[in-house]
């Protein structure tokens, strides 16, 4: 999923779920930035404090440059959390190792995730966790059957956009990706992109596409885009409200029937392959009351000015200087910036090491 989905959809789900603005905006604003944490290291200041904080996504997800998706420690816990086939815990699916692996929507491991995050509500960075495991979340519908190692069983071949068959998809790609694909067989050559949906290019992550394809075992595969986005959708927001309740057994309602209408309506209507071109249309229909809620300015900046980041440490750049020191104030430690990354850490530490082990997983 893309901008549009983690940022103001998102953004949507937790209003709709009863949350008042300032708790939406920290909760889509962590969603998304899931995908724009990008640096890691120390930050050094200048009173001999510091404060280590580690990356969540890699820069340039360009599906041609995979040198830059050299390192898998994100995938798994961030972006393609293991389904165990959809089994609960001390069951396991047929076939191998990678069966696990591979994500599945709504799995059970998904559900234990959503849990812990709920039993974590009061810590000090609480809201932060949500919005990082909504994106978790979210995802494990956009990328099922995909999984977050190198490996063939992300190899796809016959990828074509059903919605629109005469686009000359394959042409394209051909031009796209020159002598990395077989025209042939619409299959992307050899190890390329055995990573994550590389394969699949941003296909899985666009709400109005029906698409399909032929996975590793050559078995056709069918995707509706919109109606994968909309369960997701009403499940996030029934996790929202349980978070809400504080009850990770709580009875509620998800989305009304008319809340769900005006998400589909989006979903379908907003064909704009550039998902910053459908998050700006998003954020107008925010700001025009569309979803019956009060009228919002909703606005997201991953780095620059107005950014969590230049508010915690007054920093416009891109890519920090290793041996910059930072000015030290004591709103740092309560700053929303930091308290992301204290989210991101425990998020990842949980599944990575009590998660997953559970379910006989064990990842790096």
């Amino acid at each position: 999923m893309q901008i549009d989905f983690h940022h103001a959809t998102t953004y949507v789900l937790a209003r709709l779920a009863g949350f008042k603005h300032p708790e939406a905006n920290i909760i889509a604003y962590s969603a998304q930035y899931v995908d724009d944490a990008t640096n890691s290291g120390i930050i050094h200041f200048t009173n001999g404090a510091m404060y280590k904080r580690y990356s969540s996504a890699h820069k340039m997800l360009d599906y041609r440059n995979f040198d830059e998706l050299a390192s898998h420690r994100v995938w798994i816990p961030f972006h393609f959390l293991p389904g165990n086939g959809g089994f609960p815990a001390g069951k396991n699916p047929a076939g191998t190792f990678i069966e696990k692996i591979i994500c599945r929507p709504d799995s059970p491991i998904a559900k234990d995730m959503v849990n812990a995050c709920i039993m974590d509500r009061n810590n000090i960075h609480g809201l932060h966790r949500l919005g990082i495991t909504m994106h978790v979340y979210a995802d494990t519908w956009a990328h099922q059957g995909f999984a977050g190692v190198n490996h063939k069983v992300n190899d796809i071949s016959k990828l074509e956009d059903t919605d629109n068959p005469d686009n000359r998809l394959t042409s394209r790609l051909k031009e796209f990706f020159q002598d990395k694909f077989d025209q042939k067989s619409s299959k992307l050559i050899g190890d390329t992109f055995p990573l994550g949906h590389g394969a699949a290019l941003s296909f899985p992550d666009r709400p109005y596409l029906k698409w399909r394809y032929k996975d590793h075992n050559k078995k056709p595969v069918i995707r509706d885009n919109t109606a994968i986005f909309l369960e997701a959708s009403n499940k996030l927001c029934m996790a929202m409200q349980r978070f809400l309740a504080g009850d990770v057994n709580a009875n509620v309602s998800g989305l009304q029937d008319h809340e769900q209408a005006k998400i589909e309506a989006l979903f379908r209507s907003i064909r704009k392959d550039d998902g910053k071109k459908r998050h700006k249309i998003w954020l107008q229909h925010i700001s025009d009351s569309y979803f019956g809620f009060r009228p919002a300015k909703l606005e997201y900046k991953a780095k620059g000015v107005r950014s969590w980041k230049h508010e915690a440490l007054g920093t416009t750049k891109e890519k920090d200087d290793q041996k910059k020191k930072f000015k030290y104030d004591d709103k740092f430690l309560q700053s929303n910036w930091k308290l992301f990354h204290d989210a991101l850490l425990a998020h990842r530490l949980y599944v990575i090491h009590d998660l997953l082990p559970q379910y006989g997983i064990c990842s790096a």
